[in-house]
C-alpha cells in the first residue's frame, strides 16, 4: 500500500516532533484559519495524535474583519470536525485598531483567544501554521525595519504554550498536502490585499525569488535560526547585567517616581549588551514593551556616547528620559501647571 504524499510525510513528522514531549492523554489545540496552511496542519495533528494517544482539538478565530467571517468561521470549524479534531472552538474577537495597525490589533486579539481557550480546555499546547515563508516575510520585514538582530531572528518554533511545528515546511508543501489528501481549504481575500504590510512582503520576497533565484525564502529562515541563537545569548547577558546596573525602580504604588541610574554603570557594558539594557530600562519605567524601538533605545545610548546637555527624550509611555550630571532618570513628563 503506497505511503503518504512527500508533502504530508514531511507536515507528519514535523508535527510529532513537535509532540513528542507531551504525555499520553494531553490535550492539543490546533489554531484553524481554514487557509491551506492550518488545514495540513489540522490534519497532520488529528492523524498524529491519534497514533500518539493525545487529545486533539481545534480553536477558530473569527476576526469579524469581513461581512461573512461569521459564515466561513463555523464551515471552517465543521472542517476542522470533519477531519476528527474534538473539541472545535469557534471564537469571535473584537478587533479595535491601535496605533500599530489593523494587523498587529488582530494579531494580538487572536493571541489572547487561543490563550483563553487553551486555559479553559486545559491544553498542553497550542500548535500554529507558521510555514517557513512565513518566517522568510518576517525576517524580510524585519530587515526592512531596520530592528536589530532580535526583529531578524524571526518566529520561535516555541514560546510557551504555542508552537510552530511547520517553520521548516514550505507553502507549497502545504498546498500539495491538501490536494493531496483532497481536503478544502479557503484563501482568505486579505492575504492578498496589498494594504497589509505582510502581503506586500510576500510579494517582495517572490520578486527576490525571480530576480535572485530560487532559495532565498531558504536562506532568510536559515539566517533567522542563526540569528536567535546570538540574540538569545546576549538577551541572557543583558539579564544578567540589568541587575547589577544599581538603578533604582519606581515603587510600585507611585508610578510617578523615575527610573534612575548611573552613567558609569552603562557605560562599562559592551554596546551590543547595553542597548538591551535601555530596553529593560525603559519597560520597567512604565514603556509598553511592543512600542520600544531600537530608535529609542539608540537615543537613549546618545546620552551616554554623545552628552551635550541635550533636553530629555520623548519615549513611548509618554516617558521622558533625561540626564544630569552622572545620573540618567526615566520617568513620566511633568504636569503641566
Amino acid at each position: 500500500m503506497p505511503g503518504p504524499h512527500p508533502a504530508t510525510a514531511a507536515i507528519r513528522y514535523a508535527v510529532r516532533s513537535a509532540l513528542a514531549e507531551l504525555s499520553p492523554d494531553a490535550v492539543v489545540l490546533t489554531a484553524v484559519s481554514g487557509g491551506a496552511d492550518s488545514m495540513a496542519l489540522a490534519a497532520a495533528v488529528a492523524f498524529e495524535a491519534d497514533k500518539m494517544l493525545l487529545r486533539a482539538g481545534a480553536v477558530v478565530v473569527d476576526h469579524g474583519l469581513q461581512p461573512d467571517s461569521a459564515d466561513i468561521a463555523t464551515m471552517v470549524g465543521e472542517w476542522a470536525g470533519l477531519l476528527g479534531l474534538a473539541p472545535v472552538e469557534v471564537v469571535r474577537v473584537q478587533v479595535d485598531q491601535g496605533s500599530d495597525g489593523l494587523e498587529a490589533a488582530a494579531r494580538e486579539a487572536r493571541y489572547t483567544a487561543l490563550e483563553d481557550s487553551a486555559r479553559r480546555l486545559g491544553a498542553a499546547v497550542v500548535l500554529l501554521g507558521h510555514t517557513l515563508d512565513d518566517q522568510a516575510e518576517q525576517v524580510l520585514l524585519g530587515l526592512a525595519r531596520g530592528s536589530g538582530a532580535r526583529s531578524l531572528a524571526g518566529m520561535r518554533a516555541h514560546r510557551g504554550t504555542f508552537r510552530r511545528p511547520l517553520l521548516g515546511v514550505t507553502r507549497e508543501q502545504t498546498r500539495a498536502s491538501c490536494q493531496a489528501e483532497r481536503m478544502a481549504w479557503w484563501d482568505d481575500p486579505m492575504n492578498d490585499d496589498p494594504a497589509y504590510l505582510r502581503v506586500r512582503a510576500r510579494r517582495a520576497l517572490g520578486d527576490l525569488e525571480r530576480d535572485l533565484g530560487p532559495g532565498i525564502a531558504t536562506a532568510l529562515a536559515r539566517s533567522a535560526d542563526q540569528l536567535r541563537e546570538d540574540a538569545d545569548h546576549l538577551d541572557a547577558l543583558a539579564d544578567s547585567m540589568y541587575y547589577t546596573t544599581g538603578f533604582r525602580a519606581p515603587n510600585t504604588s507611585n508610578r510617578r517616581e523615575p527610573v534612575t541610574v548611573e552613567v558609569a554603570a552603562l557605560l562599562e557594558m559592551p554596546r551590543a549588551i547595553r542597548t538591551r539594557v535601555w530596553r529593560r530600562l525603559l519597560i520597567a519605567a512604565g514603556a509598553p514593551g511592543g512600542q520600544v524601538s531600537a530608535r529609542h533605545t539608540d537615543e537613549c545610548d546618545r546620552l551616554l556616547t554623545d552628552w551635550h546637555g541635550q533636553g530629555p527624550l520623548h519615549v513611548p509611555g509618554d516617558l521622558r528620559v533625561q540626564r544630569s550630571g552622572g545620573m540618567v532618570a526615566i520617568g513620566p513628563a511633568a504636569p503641566d501647571r
